[in-house]
């Protein structure tokens, strides 16, 4: 009787086992999709933000030019010194007198920490306490706490040395980048730097999040009370130029209105006496950026590494022995344009140039170009190192070993690792290079090291691998891009010197998320920033269509709108992909370009070419006028704007007349009282740049 029952058994656990087949294919397929969407994401957010870095430099590189090339005669030249702060303190003993903290009271009704000195671990945690709660630190201890750091890391190495032994692991984390929930994270789930509990902070502590001078304070204040197991590596944020556009300068401002210059000036010296890697057990190399074929430990541990200060700075600074005979350059972290061509060009003043009949009516613009031509900005990666050097024709002084050795800074500081071999320039970020894993075997194996370990790019799981498990990039910052982008990861490394990570993200919203929904998120995010980086390149992107549409119908072909796009933006992004996400309207494979364009436009502007231009640059205005407004009223003069802006058309390649910017100073002067207010101007970008939200 059972027996003919069987064959109903056997088809029900074919039907089921077939079922969970396809539930199991769909899934995997679902999954994929989801995992495809998300790495679109990465690469779109990736490509936009080493846009930014490329262009910051690319700016700084001309500014750097004007500055060795125009004399003091020149009107210019006095406009790009205030950039680059020449006249600033910078002896020894008048930088203590000018950051003496002992004049500054505390009042009474302060309800936030009150520090003693030297620094304690009490001190410390009372510290992180106060900032948990939101409270700020008075400006008197902020200047006892960097000015004690600042004696301590004038006397500690280039490249500390560090051993950890069977009883004592060490910890190492990668870029913060200003994000305390991340850092107190870290310290709940590992524990609070000890005696027992070695740390590395491996750079970029600052920029970009709400909360950088705070970890730093938790960092120095640790490092202070544990000079010997807390160690911090500069990062290629630890810079003043790069803080002007990145958020940290405008964070300190906005935290400390009167003694918040003193507290820039303070920072800005700390950030040249960080040391520039860490070595543990002689076998790990630690360092932010990377390394390059010409990289030589030796050499780095020799350097004057407080020499190099600022991002993109060609100037001069008077060395500490004081006569002028004494001075020598202090050199850029990103300026690769070459010396060699430089040193060839007189300087002479715009003022005293001849006036024979084909010279009378040369302008500053026609001045400014011929020296841009000069410039030799184009330089290939090889060419770079042979012809940089830290030369001043002016005081004579041997110029190829400091070149040699600010070259060293920067690619420990800016270098990323690629898959092919060679040694090439790092044209995606303007600084340092992409070193591949032959140089990785090879400088590894001159120095009788096993592993590299950097930072410097975000990751989506916190760490990866590379160079065959001979290179490992460890990064911190959980959420990075926008909630969900990425996780965050440290390193717990013990004597047998295997890594060991551990993962967390700091945002509660993300872990409450599903993978469908992280995703999401991520993604409008990511082609909001994507929208608008269209939105102000509108004016090219109609030049590149028309190539393609000969009879000016108003259409092209899907590949050609992919093509004339990536040929604009330069982004590396695979656009027929982000089709579906760009374009509404797309019938038989073509584009109509022209409602496309309109759909992007945020505002109409007035007038449209300045006012696209500005929205396009305005990171580039922002840094330039916090720059240019020396005394921090917010406020610059008609004269000054109008000085900004032929010295940025210039770099832009592109003419602006007289006429159209005194219009555009006035329209902007509210209360016309002959100033322009920086803070209101760069708040009229934000709403403009919210309204791309909407």
């Amino acid at each position: 009787m059972p027996l003919r029952h069987v064959p109903d058994v056997s088809f029900c656990c074919f039907s089921a086992i077939r079922a969970a087949l396809l539930i199991q294919r769909w899934y995997r397929q679902y999954v994929a999709r989801l995992e495809m969407r998300r790495r679109c994401t990465w690469n779109i957010f990736q490509s936009i933000e080493y846009a930014g870095e490329q262009d910051q430099i690319k700016l700084y590189h001309f500014f750097g030019f004007l500055m060795d090339h125009f004399t003091p005669a020149s009107s210019e030249r006095n406009l790009i010194s205030h950039i680059f702060r020449e006249n600033e303190v910078c002896h020894d003993a008048d930088w203590e007198r000018y950051f003496c903290y002992k004049d500054i009271e505390v009042p009474d009704s302060y309800c936030g920490p009150h520090l003693t000195f030297p620094m304690t671990f009490c001190g410390v945690s009372k510290l992180m306490e106060a900032f948990k709660l939101k409270q700020q630190l008075h400006a008197r201890y902020v200047l006892q706490i960097l000015g004690e750091t600042w004696r301590l890391l004038r006397i500690l190495p280039n490249i500390n040395h560090v051993s950890v032994c069977h009883t004592k692991e060490i910890t190492i984390c990668g870029d913060l980048h200003g994000q305390l929930e991340d850092l107190l994270l870290i310290f709940y789930k590992n524990g609070l730097p000890s005696c027992e509990k070695p740390y590395i902070f491996n750079g970029d502590f600052v920029d970009r999040g709400k909360n950088s001078l705070e970890i730093l304070l938790i960092l120095f204040g640790f490092l202070l009370v544990y000079p010997n197991e807390v160690h911090l590596n500069r990062g290629n944020h630890e810079d003043h130029i790069v803080n002007l556009r990145y958020g940290f300068t405008k964070e300190v401002l906005g935290k400390y209105r009167v003694h918040g210059k003193k507290i820039l000036k303070l920072l800005q010296k700390i950030f040249s006496w960080l040391p520039l890697a860490t070595v543990i057990n002689h076998k790990v190399l630690v360092v932010h950026g990377g390394i390059s074929d010409s990289t030589d430990l030796d050499m780095v541990a020799r350097i004057d590494r407080h020499r190099v200060r600022e991002a993109s700075r060609s100037g001069k600074n008077e060395d500490a022995s004081g006569p002028a005979e004494g001075r020598r350059r202090v050199r850029s972290l990103t300026n690769t344009s070459a010396q060699g061509q430089r040193n060839n060009i007189p300087r002479r003043s715009l003022h005293n140039l001849s006036t024979s009949g084909a010279q009378l009516n040369c302008s500053v613009e026609d001045e400014l170009k011929k020296r841009r031509r000069l410039a030799g900005f184009d330089q290939t990666y090889k060419e770079m190192k042979t012809l940089d050097s830290d030369s001043d024709p002016e005081f004579g002084e041997p110029t190829e070993t400091h070149g040699h050795e600010w070259k060293q800074i920067v690619d420990l500081l800016w270098s990323d690792p690629m898959p092919q071999n060679g040694c090439i320039s790092n044209e995606v970020r303007g600084g340092g290079c992409y070193w591949g894993p032959d140089v990785t075997e090879e400088v590894l194996g001159k120095h009788n090291l096993q592993l590299l370990i950097r930072s410097h790019e975000c990751k989506q799981d916190g760490y990866e691998f590379c160079h065959n498990r001979m290179v490992l990039t460890i990064f911190s910052a959980s959420n990075y891009y926008e909630v969900g982008s990425n996780r965050g990861a440290y390193i717990r490394m013990g004597h047998d010197l295997v890594p060991h990570f551990i993962q967390y993200q700091a945002s509660r919203t993300c872990r409450e998320l599903t993978l469908r929904q992280s995703v999401g998120w991520t993604e409008r995010s990511a082609l909001r920033a994507l929208r608008q980086q269209l939105f102000v390149h509108k004016s090219d992107l109609i030049g590149a269509f028309q190539e393609f549409d000969p009879n000016n119908t108003g259409v092209i072909s899907l590949r050609h709108w992919a093509t004339a796009t990536e040929r604009v933006l330069k982004l590396g992004l695979p656009w027929r992909v982000l089709r579906p996400q760009l374009i509404n309207r797309a019938q038989h494979g073509m584009v109509d370009y022209q409602q496309w364009i309109r759909e992007l436009s945020i505002t109409e502007p007035k007038p449209e070419v300045i006012l696209e231009t500005m929205y396009k640059n305005h990171s580039n205005l922002e840094t330039i006028f916090r720059i240019i407004d020396t005394d921090h009223s917010g406020l610059i003069s008609f004269e000054e704007f109008r000085q900004t802006w032929k010295l940025l058309s210039s770099h832009l390649k592109m003419e602006i007349s007289d006429k159209a910017i005194t219009d555009l100073a006035q329209s902007m002067d509210f209360n016309k009282d002959g100033s322009i207010d920086i803070n209101e101007f760069m708040e009229a970008f934000r709403l403009v740049d919210l309204s791309t939200h909407a």
